[in-house]
This record gives structure tokens, C-alpha cells and sequence, in this order.
């Protein structure tokens, strides 16, 4: 599908997009608005100022950073409100989907007089069942002392 091929556009052409786990979300720094102003502030300034900065200091893989950032900020921003339209999407085509399954199923149910379906339904109407719920057991009151 055409949907399917843009996501695998986007994946071919950056490859440097990264998956973190829970762990590595919880434990990095995160860049809120007002640490985003302070590091696109920053860059120039340091480029500026670059003699004050300690040779260790890579201002070029740093700059590259704050570059990505930006262009992937950019997009994202961009991105968010089709995601959102999609998501919402899904939820209406998915609801009107089940609607068309249930009407199908109650038909399908209806219309059985031979028996035909009966295993293919009983399967379907698995989905159905109840779980009961346990009862729990009383416990004896305690007795004073």
C-alpha cells in the first residue's frame, strides 16, 4: 500500500532513527522548551566562542546534534497533526468495522437453522463470553478477647 511505502521511505532515508527502551527513556535528559531555547541560543554562541572551549569538546558532532534536533522537531511538528487525523481515523473506520461484524454475526447467527456454522460461530462467540467473577470467601469475625 501507498501508506506502507511512505513509512518505508521515511525508515530508508534516516537510518539513524534509534528505538530506546523504557530503561533509556527513564535515565536520559530531557529537553523541555525552555532547555530547547537554551541549546539553539547556545550554539551560535559557542561556535562564536569556540577558543573557550576545551579541545575534548567535539563542537562539530555537537552542532550536528542540535541540528537533527531542530529538523526533526520541525517535522514532528509538522507530522502530528496527520498522526493524529490517522489515529482518529482508525478508531472510526475500526468502530464501523466491528458495527458491520456484529450486525454480520447476529445475521449469520440468525440465519443458521441447519447448523452449519454452528463451530465456526460457537468459535467466534468465544469473544462473548463472560468471565465470571470469583466470590470471595468470608472470613470469620474475630472474636474479642
Amino acid at each position: 500500500m501507498l501508506c506502507c511505502q511512505a513509512a518505508d521511505t521515511f525508515t530508508e532515508k534516516m537510518p539513524y532513527l534509534v528505538s530506546l527502551t523504557k530503561e533509556q527513556r527513564v535515565s536520559m535528559l530531557k529537553l523541555s522548551a525552555k532547555s530547547t531555547d537554551f541549546v539553539t541560543r547556545l550554539l551560535p554562541i559557542a561556535k562564536a566562542n569556540a577558543q573557550y572551549l576545551p579541545p575534548a569538546f567535539d563542537m562539530t558532532e555537537w552542532g550536528k546534534d542540535v541540528e537533527l534536533f531542530q529538523a526533526l522537531r520541525e517535522l514532528l511538528d509538522t507530522l502530528n497533526p496527520l498522526l493524529e487525523k490517522m489515529d482518529d481515523t482508525l478508531m472510526v473506520v475500526g468502530s464501523e468495522a466491528y458495527a458491520g461484524a456484529l450486525t454480520a454475526y447476529q445475521y449469520l447467527k440468525a440465519a443458521n437453522k441447519g447448523g452449519d456454522l454452528d463451530d465456526l460461530l460457537d468459535d467466534l462467540g468465544k469473544r462473548f463470553a463472560r468471565k465470571s467473577k470469583a466470590v470471595p470467601t468470608p472470613q470469620p469475625a474475630e472474636t474479642p478477647k
